[in-house]
């Protein structure tokens, strides 16, 4: 049985037979394939650029946690999710800026207390590197501030640098009071607070990180 199945295999009659559907002209020349770029196996891989076609979203479920990253506390109400709506979206909509207040301001009350006073309390938020004039940060923290009855500095620091990793911030209205809560509506690195830590230590402030968003799952 199985010599009939050999039998019916056909087998090349010679060298030419299997060569024939070769095209040799089409084979690399092996003199030229010296002068070709090699590649260094020892080389260390470059990352990748970050892909930023896929946005972080938000579901707006209540997560609230406290986080450490970039040697920086700080409390977070929400956190990034799989669906949501985009931070892109979210920006967007007027109508997220009060609902981020009225979020906010009994996760404050919570944390800190329910009398925080001025004169010993302010808020202020993060450099603003674009949206200055409509800047979605600044509009909840002058609102928070509001609602605790406590001042909202504008455009307390500014960063020379569109890098937000290594930023150091250079101080433009420090607040008046010792204790600064230190807002900003979404955290990923932690850097941005980082920064804003080092320059309000250096003013002597007492410093309370506050986010809506942890951007990180």
């Amino acid at each position: 049985m199985l010599d009939d199945i050999l039998n019916d295999i056909p087998m090349p009659q010679s060298v030419s037979d299997v060569t024939q559907d070769i095209d040799i002209g089409s084979l690399p020349d092996w003199n030229e394939c010296d002068n070709l770029p090699k590649k260094d196996i020892f080389a260390v891989e470059q990352r990748k650029a970050w892909d930023k076609s896929v946005e972080a979203r938000c579901d707006f479920s209540p997560k609230l946690r406290l986080t450490r990253r970039a040697s920086t506390n700080f409390i977070s109400l929400w956190q990034k999710s799989i669906f949501g709506r985009t931070l892109t979206e979210i920006k967007a909509d007027d109508s997220m800026v009060q609902f981020f207040i009225d979020s906010m301001v009994p996760v404050i009350n919570e944390c800190i207390g329910y009398y925080i006073s001025s004169g010993a309390w302010a808020i202020v938020t993060t450099p603003m590197r674009r949206h200055r004039e409509h800047n979605f940060a600044s509009r909840i923290a002058e609102g928070i501030g509001n609602a605790l009855g406590i001042p909202f500095y504008f455009d307390c620091a500014h960063c020379q640098s569109k890098h937000r990793v290594g930023a150091v911030f250079l101080p433009n209205n420090i607040p008046a009071e010792p204790n600064v809560i230190v807002f900003d509506d979404f955290v990923t690195t932690g850097s941005t607070l980082l920064a804003m830590k080092n320059l309000l230590h250096e003013h002597q402030k007492n410093t309370v990180f506050i986010t809506g968003i942890n951007n990180k799952l």
